[in-house]
């Protein structure tokens, strides 16, 4: 599939398909970047950053409201996840530009789709989830093809662990470890109440086991 030339945008953060993510925009070359994007109304790639450089996988990005607007040209946006693009080159940057583009190629899915057992499995996490700690958070669709990443818009994981479910091409092993990391957040939040509601009777906490 040939590629496609696109602005970049390295953060300290992962985006995932589906999720819609608030961002602050205040440096130059990028406040150029989403302002050509939205008056050519085109994505951006949002590639994840840190010590170690920026990801060659990351997720096209499209402005899905701007919240504020100041008068030194900041904003405050929401951008939603779309597809993911691994990065094949960085494009030299023109004299008329003040933004890195760069060639990107669509990450396509094997063909390993998760069962419904374990799509039902994630779904009741995510309730027991949901339930323990009191979020307003709304149930992903039952229709949703790609069910991992529709979940995994709805949490805060850490951004390595994000990036590893993005990399990932199949529904199924990432469905597998989504499960992996809900159960065990599920357990932590339950034990954490429990300490809690321990230490309000009696004082005494059982900690948990190292």
């Amino acid at each position: 599939m040939a590629a496609r030339e696109l602005g970049l945008f390295p953060l300290g953060t992962v985006l995932v398909p589906g999720e819609l993510m608030p961002l602050h925009i205040f440096e130059e070359r990028y406040k150029d970047l989403v302002a050509d994007c939205m008056e050519h109304e085109q994505a951006f790639v949002l590639l994840y950053a840190d010590d170690d450089g920026a990801r060659e996988l990351g997720t096209t990005a499209r402005v899905a409201e701007v919240l504020e607007r100041f008068d030194d040209g900041r904003l405050n946006i929401v951008v939603q996840g779309r597809e993911r693009f691994r990065l094949v080159e960085v494009n030299e940057v023109g004299e008329e530009e003040s933004y890195h583009t760069g060639e990107v190629e669509p990450l396509i899915d094997q063909a390993d789709p998760a069962d419904d057992a374990s799509k039902e499995r994630a779904l009741e996490l995510f309730r027991r989830l949901v339930d323990l700690t009191g979020a307003e958070v709304d149930e992903p669709e039952d229709a949703e093809e790609q069910l991992s990443f529709a979940l995994a818009a709805r949490f805060e994981f850490a951004p390595a662990v994000k990036q590893e479910l993005l990399q990932s091409t199949s529904e199924r092993l990432r469905l597998e470890r989504l499960c992996e990391l809900l159960d065990g957040a599920v357990e932590v939040v339950a034990r954490q109440q429990e300490i809690a509601a321990r230490a309000q009777t009696n004082g005494k906490v059982d900690p948990p086991a190292p």
